[in-house]
């Protein structure tokens, strides 16, 4: 079943601006970035109006409160921690876990919430369907309601993802999170392979080049010390995608980009679409916490 789901995911997935002019692939950090004690790994947001030039939120009467994001996507380890189980396509513990879909995150933030002894940020209703999501799609459906002062785990909110990702407060307007060349600081589709491919995206040619997801933290941070906000892995966000070709209740946000997606998915500004109940191999999240 989920063989079938992932070549669908393929099939469907929507890459635009392909032609791009990026250098060769950069392994900056490398070594510097090894990481340890991954449990332990938030990153305090101060809250402001978004100064990234590049935002969608800039010049909009939006401020964002202080809250905590995780330095990295959520690994496999921690997943496997929490969940007792991995369904990632790439397995590594220090590789991002993907295969799972907004609900799996969801879950993930109550379950490692309780483990951890805080309040869980969400309550999650699987006996009833969500009347507000109108998917024909999600056989699902669950209510999911928040608790907002709670201080357990729970995804960034699309403004919220933006404005960390954009550097908050200490933003110096990167196009991509961290830095205006994509290779120095994210995984996408002509890096994340063992060659550095060129021309049009092209799902053959990154199917032969072996794409896949890299350990966390391997490309620069951003100013806020945040890792692969562009690249590596899409990241679920908290809203319903809503913009002029659709209406609330269909589809969740996700961020950032992937190693399938092409360059300009990895901008911060991006906003990409997914079914609530899908999963891909390059879609997983990262955690934030009420500051």
């Amino acid at each position: 079943m989920r063989k079938s789901i992932l070549f669908l995911f393929i099939a469907v997935l929507v890459v635009v601006s392909a032609c791009s002019h990026n250098n060769q692939q950069s392994n900056k950090g490398t070594e510097k970035n090894k990481i340890t004690n991954l449990d332990e790994n938030l990153v305090l947001v101060q809250g402001g109006a978004f100064l990234n030039t590049h935002s969608n939120f800039h010049g909009k009467k939006v401020k964002i409160s202080d809250f905590y994001i995780s330095k990295y996507e959520v690994t496999q380890q921690e997943w496997q921690e929490v969940m007792g189980s991995n369904p990632s396509s790439f397995p590594g513990e220090d590789r991002p876990v993907e295969m799972v879909s907004w609900y799996d995150a969801v879950e993930y933030c109550n379950m490692r919430s309780i483990k951890e002894g805080l309040e869980p940020h969400y309550v999650i209703d699987k006996e009833n369907k969500d009347p507000e999501n109108r998917s024909e799609h999600d056989q699902l459906r669950w209510i999911v309601t928040v608790n907002e002062n709670a201080n357990g785990y729970r995804l960034p909110t699309e403004a919220e993802w933006e404005y960390a990702a954009g550097g908050g407060k200490a933003s110096k307007s990167f196009l991509y999170s961290g830095g205006d060349n994509a290779d120095d600081v994210a995984w996408y589709w002509r890096n994340a392979g063992n060659e550095h491919l060129s021309g049009d995206w092209n799902w053959p040619a990154i199917e032969n080049n072996k794409n896949q997801t890299k350990p966390v933290g391997f490309k620069e941070p951003n100013e806020l010390g945040l890792y692969d906000m562009s690249g590596n892995v899409r990241e679920w966000c908290w809203d319903w995608y809503v913009g002029m070709d659709m209406e609330m209740g269909y589809l969740r946000v996700v961020k950032g980009g992937g190693w399938i997606g092409d360059v300009s998915n990895s901008e911060l500004a991006f906003r990409g679409k997914f079914e609530a109940s899908g999963f891909g191999p390059d879609q997983g999240f990262r955690v934030a916490r009420n500051g």
